[in-house]
């Protein structure tokens, strides 16, 4: 909640669509749980070329080369630098990235080396699981761009509703929500009697009088909408913070003032919804839309996979030998 802005603004993550098979599909699992492994996974492919790459190296060595960092027998190159610094980057910006580079290589060719002298390393599943990383890589990034050129991003409100009635036990409230006006002002504010009455009051010129008022005199303030805010963060920094039992409160106090050292402070509820009960439709709303495109995201990444596999049996673009 900010000064001068009576409109909330909230993230909610309620669910992650399960997978439907066992084929590999990229809307599946990258959650962020996920993205982070892929990040590890990706750590290591980088990490596995370079073991392949120091075998390689440690046969010979290319004398037209300029190496720029050396490893035991294991050289960076110059021309391995290629493509790191993008267009139009500084040389301050740029020598701290090469800088960065060339730290992080050498970091990670003392631990590839560390675990060739302490582990064996079976060089074959080493390049069958770079090849997988790869792949997925590479299918991810396809189906990422197909899915944006085929999405259907329009979600009407009766799909919304569908959902929300199909799923509804997947909304329940885990904090208490309002509808509610909350105002706090300076204690030297002129005209604080007279904010209870505006709060109250039904006519379209107190409203718009109330809102001129906080603009103008408020530290924070909210003026009740249709729109549902979680109620902690509602009153956060005011000593409505501190209530023991806020369930007890909300159903005794449809409005309450009260102040510290320097402020005033007004809230009145219109409505509220305790924790643990079914969320209204307007508070998950935008979640629900967020749910329908991650579904409609996977169905079309299955299409793709199907569709791709098909046209290839199809055309006879593969063979399983027995």
């Amino acid at each position: 909640m900010k000064k001068g802005s009576n409109t909330y603004f909230k993230t909610f993550s309620k669910s992650n669509l399960p997978s439907k098979r066992n084929s590999f599909n990229p809307f599946h699992v990258y959650t962020k749980r996920n993205l982070f492994v892929l990040f590890v996974l990706t750590g290591l492919t980088l990490a596995g070329c370079d073991f392949i790459k120091m075998k390689k190296d440690s046969s010979g060595s290319d004398e037209d080369r300029q190496p720029i960092a050396r490893v035991d027998n294991t050289y960076l190159y110059k021309d391995e630098l290629e493509g790191i610094i993008a267009p139009g980057t500084t040389k301050r910006d740029s020598t701290t990235r090469v800088e960065a580079y060339i730290n992080s290589w050498i970091r990670k060719q003392l631990l590839i080396q560390e675990a060739t002298r302490k582990i064996d390393i079976n060089e074959a599943d080493v390049e069958r699981k770079i090849l997988d990383y790869r792949y997925s890589i590479i299918a991810y990034e396809y189906q990422n761009y197909y899915v944006k050129q085929h999405l259907d991003t329009i979600i009407s409100n009766a799909e919304v509703e569908k959902y929300y009635k199909g799923n509804i036990d997947n909304f329940l409230l885990k904090q208490n929500i309002v509808q509610a006006t909350f105002i706090k002002v300076p204690k030297n504010a002129p005209r604080t009697a007279r904010i209870k009455e505006l709060i109250f009051s039904k006519r379209e010129k107190d409203e718009k009088e109330l809102k001129s008022y906080c603009l103008s005199f408020s530290s924070a303030y909210h003026i009740s909408d249709s729109s549902w805010m979680i109620f902690d963060d509602l009153v956060r920094n005011s000593p409505l913070v501190e209530i023991p039992n806020k369930i007890q409160f909300l159903k005794s106090n449809p409005y309450y003032e009260t102040s510290d050292d320097g402020y005033l402070y007004f809230l009145k509820v219109d409505q509220y919804r305790i924790s643990d009960n079914v969320s209204p439709l307007e508070f998950v709303k935008d979640d629900i839309r967020n749910i329908i495109l991650n579904k409609r995201k996977v169905e079309l990444a299955d299409k793709l996979e199907d569709e791709v596999y098909n046209n290839g049996a199809d055309q006879k673009e593969f063979e399983i030998f027995k």
